[in-house]
């Protein structure tokens, strides 16, 4: 058995039914998207099984990029969750079948109710999609399967065509990478977006030395302030242990008889304390550093390093 042809084959399977969605899309799924950036509630996706587990993905994308929404599995929903939904409330209902008795139950609360209602079915005929007001076909040429049973290509349809929905909705609503950080404070993103340079930058015992000091004085400070760097006159120049080096290889005796004024970068690369991290990244990507100069109310505050920025 050729395990890879076998990889290979649901790839394709799969790949030629995510480019099938394209030609079923219509003015239903606008409709849908229009409804959701109408809606003064929430969304809320409703689905059984594997229809439902590709729900809480769904689900926990629309929340993550702007879209308040909660998963209620249909069970649960019958038997009293149904009061969390608000008339306000979009309801997304899932099932490749279009006929999932736990999902069809809920209908007559949900009319009654006054939600709006939208189906991701692949079944454009059946009696989920019949009874919504918008309904988004997801209909596949097979499974991936070979027995043509498990749902494979059909819940790869589904999630793409959640994923769809969750990215028109971000650009409706003109959702920017500030936004997403405020909902992932705690990731990479978010820690890069929302912190200030101030709360990661060293700024406990500096190696500042002055411009008339001697090269032995650099290297002493260089190695106690473990930063691979020493400022010069608060700011008007920088070491680094790179620059020594160069320096110490084209003349180790001229060297020592200069002072730090004479070999320090006078231009050294400055930042705010109360720029944020992604600035800061920014600024020593573009200018291939690692290490920039903090100031505030022109004195120098603090180091900030290309290694503060990704502590974990």
């Amino acid at each position: 058995m050729d395990t890879i042809e076998i990889a290979k084959r649901v790839f394709h399977i799969e790949a030629d039914a995510i480019r099938h969605l394209e030609t079923l899309l219509d003015k239903q799924f606008n409709d849908s998207v229009q409804a959701i950036l109408a809606a003064k509630g929430r969304v809320v996706i409703c689905g059984m099984g594997k229809s439902g587990l590709i729900g809480k993905k769904i689900m926990a994308t629309l929340a993550s990029t702007g879209t308040p929404c909660f998963f209620m599995h249909p069970g649960e929903a019958f038997h009293g969750d149904l009061g969390m939904v608000t008339p306000d409330d979009v309801f997304i209902a899932l099932s490749n079948s279009g006929e999932t008795e736990e999902v069809i139950k809920l209908l007559p609360f949900l009319k009654d109710n006054g939600n709006v209602i939208v189906s991701i079915t692949g079944k454009p005929e059946s009696t989920l999609a019949q009874n919504s007001h918008y309904h988004l076909n997801i209909a596949v040429p097979q499974e991936a399967c070979p027995l043509q049973l498990a749902p494979t290509s059909s819940t790869t349809a589904t999630l793409v065509m959640g994923d769809a929905l969750a990215v028109a909705l971000m650009e409706a609503r003109g959702f920017q990478p500030h936004d997403f950080a405020r909902f992932h404070p705690g990731g990479s993103l978010g820690r890069k977006l929302l912190t200030r340079v101030r709360h990661e930058m060293k700024s406990e015992n500096l190696p500042f030395v002055a411009g008339t000091d001697d090269i032995k004085t650099v290297i002493h400070s260089i190695s106690e302030g473990r930063l691979g760097l020493c400022i010069i006159d608060n700011g008007k120049g920088i070491i680094t242990d790179g620059d020594l080096r160069r320096h110490m290889e084209a003349d180790l005796v001229g060297l020592m008889e200069k002072t730090a004024a004479d070999i320090m970068n006078a231009t050294p690369k400055t930042i705010n304390a109360e720029a944020r991290l992604s600035e800061a990244e920014e600024l020593m990507n573009q200018k291939k550093i690692t290490s920039l100069l903090v100031e505030d109310a022109n004195q120098i505050v603090g180091v900030i390093q290309i290694y503060d920025l990704n502590p974990h």
